[in-house]
């Protein structure tokens, strides 16, 4: 499971309708590779989501926005919530993962 919030499902969608990509068929990719100063890192990008279900690819949906993550990230990230800040110290897509037994200040690097 994967929580999206309103405030990322907004930002989902804005970002696919500035690209001119449908919501309804793309959604944000996010993947666990190691590496990071914590020995995990999160990766994002926008990706088509399947039209059809596909083994190992998992789809949560908030709305109109979509989240996409491989079977093996979701190992690491079950649970977490993805959300977006859009503050004065910096914007951008926040994971706040109960996994996590530490994580570096960047916030995009964790450890389990």
């Amino acid at each position: 499971m994967l929580n999206i919030t309103e405030s990322a499902a907004k930002k989902i969608k804005d970002m696919l309708d500035d690209q001119a990509r449908a919501p309804s068929v793309w959604g944000l990719r996010i993947h666990v590779e190691g590496g990071g100063c914590s020995g995990f890192q999160y990766k994002m990008d926008f990706e088509e989501a399947p039209s059809e279900p596909i083994e190992g690819m998992n789809v949560f949906e908030n709305g109109d926005s979509k989240v996409l993550i491989d079977s093996k990230s979701l190992l690491f990230v079950g649970g977490s919530t993805v959300d977006y800040n859009d503050g004065l110290t910096g914007a951008g897509f926040v994971i706040t993962n109960p996994n996590a037994t530490g994580t570096c200040g960047c916030g995009m690097s964790f450890s389990v």
